[in-house]
């Protein structure tokens, strides 16, 4: 009688598996060294942090410079005022006055600016908008460094 043996494998993975994992582990960690030896990390800007609020009384819209710690490297910000269908608003009136000129606040038909704003800093602007959530306010900062980022974009 023939008698058939069963051998009990006991390996769970194969060998060539196991090859193929140790090998994409060394390619993985060679980029990652070659990122940090190469400076391919180095281009990448951080973000500053500052802040502003907006608010809607009436037809006048008040955007409120917060700062944040970034503060001391700002240099101005714009504040753009846009309608609902996305044309740009026209500021008719400005609070404090644009001829407050020391303080470096001005406009120019849908956009205002001020320029090394302090803290607590509000800029009030007629535009005629009577209806809240229709109007889309972007306020741009411009830092120190020359780089710019946006730190609000919303309705009001």
């Amino acid at each position: 009688m023939n008698e058939m043996k069963f051998m009990n494998d006991e390996e769970a993975v194969s060998p060539v598996i196991g090859v193929i994992l140790m090998v994409a582990i060394t390619v993985i960690l060679a980029a990652v060294i070659a990122v940090f030896v190469f400076g391919m990390a180095g281009d990448v800007q951080t973000t500053k942090t500052v802040a502003v609020t907006a608010k809607q009384v009436g037809s006048d819209i008040t955007v409120t410079y917060q700062g944040g710690p970034d503060h001391g490297s700002v240099q101005g910000l714009n504040i753009t005022l846009y309608e609902a269908d996305g044309s740009p608003a026209n500021i008719t009136a400005i609070q404090p006055a644009a001829a407050a000129g020391v303080r470096g606040i001005g406009t120019d038909t849908s956009k205002a600016w001020i320029v090394s704003p302090d803290v607590g800093d509000a800029l009030s602007m007629s535009c005629g908008a009577t209806v809240e959530g229709q109007e889309r306010i972007v306020v741009i900062a411009t830092f120190g460094d020359g780089s710019s980022q946006v730190i609000y974009d919303n309705t009001v």
